[in-house]
């Protein structure tokens, strides 16, 4: 997100908003200013908060929040079409768009108009990942949830997410059912260490992208998704954990002493 908010505040920052055009109404949040209200204003920046995009306006902003499926076009012009997938649409002078779609049925995509000094669901996120607060928060916290669990919550710490906590994990050697409370001061300092690389060489790889958000992300995950491949580090078969709305996925040899973890999703079917 932190890439793609640097690539539209390149494309969009002092233009003024021409249209908007909302498509899958029910992803829209709020009602207070309506849409068209905001036309006319001009962007004063592009920025990011966690997993949020925030268009800053010169009264007030949008905030965008894209989900697992959420992606985003530039068009240039921006067109009129109203897919399926589509969830709504800005258009600027230039003339330029953005076109937000979504992919799948969960329909999770959401986006805000926020008036001066509303902060809205941004009020509910915790410190971002490299932050002061946060690396205290890893060094002294005696949370005794597992780290998976606990870096994907965006209360605990904002915009981390599912491929990162896996690759993460897998850089620090720590398995994902440990709990924080039980490491040591070193597996905290590696922890830490991993968190902030690992999203450090994210962002590098991200920043080669051009545009939007495309259909395929995470082809620069180092284990995310890529069960039954070799571990890069030792060569072991990467393994995962399937629940209903996620996977965590994690090597047997370098994160949990040869241990293979209950695959929940099929535990289930073999009752």
């Amino acid at each position: 997100m932190q890439a793609l908010a640097e690539r539209l505040d390149d494309l969009i920052a002092g233009k003024s908003i021409t249209g908007v055009q909302p498509i899958q109404f029910s992803a829209l949040k709020t009602f207070d200013p309506p849409p068209e209200a905001i036309v006319g204003h001009t962007v004063k920046r592009v920025g990011r908060r966690g997993k949020f995009l925030s268009v800053e306006l010169e009264e007030g902003r949008i905030l965008t929040h894209l989900s697992q499926g959420g992606r985003i076009d530039v068009e240039k012009p921006s067109k009129a079409t109203r897919p399926k997938n589509g969830v709504v649409r800005f258009s600027f002078d230039g003339p330029v768009g953005l076109f937000i779609k979504e992919f799948g049925t969960e329909r999770k995509a959401g986006w805000w108009i926020l008036k001066s000094g509303v902060n809205g669901p941004l009020d509910k996120l915790g410190p971002e990942a490299n932050s002061d607060a946060f690396a205290g928060f890893i060094m002294e916290s005696p949370d005794r949830r597992r780290i998976h669990t606990l870096l994907r919550d965006q209360r605990t710490v904002a915009g981390v997410g599912r491929g990162y906590s896996d690759d993460i994990l897998h850089r620090a050697r720590l398995s994902p059912y440990t709990a924080l409370a039980a490491l040591t001061e070193e597996e905290r300092q590696s922890l830490l260490t991993a968190i902030n690389a690992v999203l450090d060489e994210g962002l590098q790889a991200e920043r080669k992208r051009k545009g939007g958000l495309p259909t395929k992300l995470g082809d620069h995950w180092i284990v995310h998704g890529r069960n039954g491949q070799p571990c890069p580090r030792c060569g072991e078969e990467l393994r995962r954990v399937s629940y209903e709305s996620h996977e965590v996925a994690y090597c047997p040899a370098c994160q949990t002493d040869g241990k293979i973890l209950a695959d929940r999703r099929m535990s289930r079917l073999l009752r």
